[in-house]
């Protein structure tokens, strides 16, 4: 094997051997919890400008299967992990594929000690013991133009007919919809409102997707009109979004919540739930929307995993209900989205 390098603005630099290819774009490294589901989480567009890194020891031991992806390709800029199990050489080539930098047999605890210590750690993956510093990064809306559709696609026949706005939206929250027999209609991040009227909704869905929220504000008017003019649904990145757009604020967590293992709180009715989770910004819970009010809190931090609107019906989660991979507790929130969305009579609200 190849001796490859992790380089961290730290200054730090952790040798291992080389996977895939050789580092030439530069992420934050950032890393998840999760014990299972490595394909899923490698091809989860949320990801898209960072070495991901798994702290589960060993990645690769179950094989891989063309069903599980999230998506067409892999986003990552790299990922990190301490054992790679590949004897038919099926991971290596997936990465060498889509050139994707990797790296393994390194020590991921002392990573993450690291990772954990600073509010944003950038790095690259390279063949090269010695690199200079800084490296160029992407910006969150270039990701996002990265990993959103260009032309919309419409799947399934069925009624409701649910158009998703797309910022790298996950395969398993299609399958949701569809499994519920919607029509789901999947079109790019920068639809407006006048164009989503031309597709006739009966109710939108604001995806997960990669980076700062902050960064799509020149969309956020037509995003709040969007909301208001149909049922909406925000997931991660799309719950950022639609706070953001009636007025609320968000916040870069020092680690995020990246993993299935996190538990939240149905403030209503007090019960606790296992969620899957992959995100490093936040809602600020002393910026909410005024006219919204909190749904569920995270157990650990306290910090906000879901919001409703008083009047409008408008809700948004954190987490992943679609939960691929990790645990189905909350899968529940697309029946009630439904439901609100065949009540709702495909009404134009605005």
């Amino acid at each position: 094997m190849t001796k490859g390098y992790l380089h961290l603005s730290t200054g730090e630099v952790f040798e291992g051997e080389l996977l895939g290819a050789t580092g030439k774009q530069a992420g934050e490294v950032v890393f998840t919890t999760s014990m299972t589901g490595y394909q899923e989480t490698l091809t989860d567009p949320s990801y898209a400008g960072q070495v991901l890194t798994f702290c589960y020891p060993m990645v690769g031991n179950y094989g891989l299967l063309e069903t599980a992806n999230e998506s067409t390709r892999p986003a990552v800029a790299g990922i990190v992990t301490g054992e790679m199990w590949d004897p038919e050489g099926s991971f290596s080539t997936l990465l060498m594929k889509w050139e994707i930098p990797g790296l393994s047999g390194i020590d991921t605890r002392a990573l993450v000690k690291t990772i954990r210590q600073h509010n944003t750690v950038t790095g690259i993956i390279s063949d090269t013991a010695s690199l200079s510093h800084p490296w160029k990064t992407e910006n969150s809306l270039s990701l996002v133009h990265q990993v959103s559709v260009t032309s919309a696609k419409t799947y399934g026949e069925g009624n409701p007919h649910v158009v998703m706005m797309d910022y790298g939206y996950k395969k398993s929250i299609l399958d949701s919809l569809l499994k519920r027999g919607c029509k789901v209609t999947v079109v790019p991040f920068t639809t407006t409102l006048n164009e989503m009227k031309e597709l006739c909704p009966d109710a939108v869905v604001f995806s997960n997707g990669p980076g700062d929220p902050k960064a799509l504000e020149p969309y956020f008017t037509q995003i709040k009109k969007i909301s208001e003019s149909w049922p909406a649904f925000g997931i991660c990145f799309g719950h950022q979004l639609i706070a953001l757009a009636y007025g609320g604020s968000t916040e870069k967590q020092l680690n995020g919540h990246r993993g299935s293992n996190h538990p939240v709180k149905e403030m209503v009715s007090g019960k606790v739930r296992m969620t899957s989770q992959n995100h490093g910004y936040v809602v600020k819970n002393d910026y909410l929307p005024s006219d919204f009010h909190v749904t569920y809190k995270n157990v650990n931090d306290g910090t906000v995993e879901g919001i409703r609107h008083n009047t409008l019906p408008v809700q948004s989660v954190q987490f992943h209900p679609e939960a691929h991979p990790g645990p189905s507790d909350t899968d529940y929130l697309f029946d009630d989205f439904i439901k609100q969305t065949v009540a709702a009579g495909g009404k134009l609200y605005a």
